[in-house]
């Protein structure tokens, strides 16, 4: 065993907010979280529904899922993300997206002198799966940030976590014809997809994007923002064939299998739209009103045009604004979660309820 192995990780990031979280809850009025972007509304009735009626299911679900759950999948990303015609046996549930960002390197065989490339403001699992499986990391948001490297694996992530930015048509199409040119593995974290306010995003396996190739393209999508399913652990992986049947192979392998009932509650989320549109509904409201009062509060809002979080600066040390924020009760994430780029910013989840978004709101005002 190595000895120094878990030392290669960066430290866990929100135990870093544990002190500010102390004092936050210490508020005469109580907590108001805004720092872990956690689904807290209702999971749909007819999700649980479902997982009531499938879960009389002793026998091992398999690796692939059901069949039933792939095509509802596809069926969603062509009536909902213009993406036709995508083959069933090229998609994969997966124990939500996080096992899969952790371990897709690893899946994927790469090791030692491959260098995976994550954004410069980017969820830190993309750069934990990339130490884990022995890679090097290179930061940045076009190719010129990596110098003359050979990138194996490139992370692109629109909605961003945390900046809420949508990279456009033009830009996604630079990137996969750049990907391809390059003979690099192109994995667009798409998890905020339906989530779009102030722009419409896109999946690289738009054949606007893509061309209706997409081969070297692999996607990410995840039932627990859109749906309320962060517990259901329930997330899919699809694109180039190729690709997927090697990742199949080696998940069998590692007996990585999405639980049958939970495949039953998948199918019921990506069938019913109207659960969609009703929990947007929510989250617009609770972003137009924290829009406000962030603002009237001194900050500005950055990006922010998607997803589920607003990128807020004050022109000060991230952590300044977090323990400030703090002494009234509201918790939020540093910036620096994400990157060193990410100093002067923090970031503010739409995730709670619409009586402790209210407390905020009141509390910023005064």
């Amino acid at each position: 065993m190595d000895p120094d192995w878990q030392s290669r990780f960066p430290a866990f990031p929100w135990d870093s907010i544990a002190a500010a979280k102390a004092k936050a809850s210490k508020h005469s009025d109580g907590l108001v979280d805004l720092s872990i972007g956690t689904p807290i509304d209702k999971v749909p009735n007819a999700v649980r529904a479902a997982l009531a009626a499938g879960c009389d299911t002793p026998g091992y679900p398999t690796t692939h899922g059901k069949l039933s759950l792939r095509r509802a999948y596809s069926g969603w990303l062509q009536r909902t993300h213009e993406v036709p015609d995508l083959d069933p046996e090229a998609v994969l549930p997966t124990i939500g997206s996080k096992e899969l960002v952790a371990t897709l390197p690893l899946q994927l065989g790469l090791g030692a002198g491959d260098v995976v490339a994550i954004p410069e403001l980017a969820y830190p699992t993309y750069e934990v799966g990339a130490i884990a499986a022995g890679c090097a990391v290179v930061r940045g948001d076009t190719p010129s940030d990596y110098g003359n490297v050979t990138v194996a694996l490139r992370w692109i992530n629109s909605p961003s976590n945390p900046t809420g930015a949508v990279t456009s048509a033009a830009g996604l199409r630079e990137t996969v014809a750049w990907a391809r040119a390059n003979n690099t593995i192109l994995v667009s974290d798409e998890c905020y997809i339906d989530l779009g306010w102030d722009a419409h995003p896109l999946s690289i396996l738009n054949p606007e994007i893509c061309g209706k190739d997409h081969s070297g393209l692999l996607v990410a999508h995840s039932l627990s923002k859109r749906s309320n399913m962060a517990g259901y652990r329930v997330g899919f992986l699809a694109g180039d064939p190729d690709l997927v049947a090697k990742l199949l192979q080696i998940r069998k392998q590692f007996g990585s299998m999405v639980p049958s009932p939970m495949q039953a509650a998948a199918i019921a989320a990506l069938d019913d739209d109207g659960h969609v549109i009703a929990q947007r509904s929510r989250y617009a409201g609770r972003r137009e009103v924290l829009i406000r009062a962030l603002g009237d509060a001194g900050f500005q809002i950055d990006h922010s045009e998607a997803g589920l979080y607003l990128w807020c600066t004050r022109g000060e040390d991230a952590m300044k604004t977090v323990d400030d924020l703090a002494e009234m009760g509201i918790l939020v994430a540093p910036g620096t979660f994400y990157g060193p780029a990410g100093s002067k910013h923090v970031r503010v989840a739409l995730t709670a309820k619409d009586e402790r978004i209210a407390a905020a709101v009141q509390r910023l005002a005064a």
